[in-house]
């Protein structure tokens, strides 16, 4: 791949990492800030990112990944707690999961064609976060998880219970979520989770094979088929819920106060 040819203005020490190679965004997760967590911090910059592209008709694809050990091991659980102890209504808890559901919401609307490129562990509302990507690769080492009910919470990351089940079936993610057992590469592969999997040295090949194509495209039939493709996928469920998913953790996290 060539050497990326730009470097946004976002400065060091963010969670987050982006390069611009010709048409391609690479927008990179960064531990090393704090670790491989969607914090708010990570979430506010991939909204950020992602609303600039709204005048970025140059950008036609983004890459997804991270410079982690591990693509992503879930939500910060920490400032749910940190949250709470601010705020024991919840107010500020819905503040910080209603970012969740705009980051995933911007990734499916957005013109350009997504890509996750996925490494080590995939967790919990880091599988949420790929599974609004268009496309996603993963090395064949990767293990993936939905530790949720494990845990004592609802799967109500970003609406992404709805994405899941269209894109694996009701049925494997209902045994997955239930059972909060690990999954392989390979079984990923098999529900449609993952479009390719490949050796952790050939991911950027991989991802490589999609981009170049996609970047010869016409925009706007990428951009129509795209929409086309999300419309129908919503269109199988009778009912959109996502919004009350913020709603259904912190109803679940904040100790009930009243008098019965």
């Amino acid at each position: 791949m060539n050497p990326p040819t730009a470097t946004t203005s976002i400065p060091a020490r963010t969670p987050i990492g982006v390069t611009q190679d010709g048409p391609v965004l690479h927008v990179r997760l960064n531990p090393s800030v704090q670790d491989d967590t969607l914090s708010t911090a990570v979430l506010d910059d991939l909204i950020a990112v992602l609303d600039n592209l709204h005048e970025r008709p140059d950008i036609r694809i983004l890459v997804l990944s991270s410079m982690g050990d591990d693509f992503c091991l879930g939500a910060d659980r920490r400032e749910y707690r940190d949250a709470l102890a601010l705020d024991p209504t919840g107010a500020a808890l819905r503040r910080v999961t209603d970012k969740a559901h705009r980051l995933c919401q911007a990734l499916e609307n957005t013109h350009a064609i997504t890509i996750a490129r996925l490494h080590g562990k995939v967790i919990g509302a880091g599988l949420a976060l790929a599974a609004y990507c268009d496309l996603r690769v993963g090395a064949d080492s990767c293990r993936f998880r939905m530790p949720e009910v494990g845990i004592g919470l609802a799967p109500a990351w970003g609406g992404a219970m709805g994405r899941l089940i269209a894109e694996a079936g009701a049925a494997r993610i209902r045994e997955l979520m239930l059972t909060c057992d690990a999954f392989d590469a390979v079984t990923a592969h098999r529900l449609g989770l993952l479009h390719k999997v490949a050796p952790l040295d050939q991911l950027d090949d991989t991802v490589a094979a999609w981009t170049r194509p996609l970047a010869r495209r016409s925009p706007e039939a990428l951009l129509l088929t795209k929409r086309m493709l999300t419309g129908y996928a919503k269109a199988a469920r009778t009912a959109d819920v996502t919004l009350l998913d913020s709603h259904l953790l912190t109803a679940q996290l904040v100790p009930y106060g009243g008098d019965g």
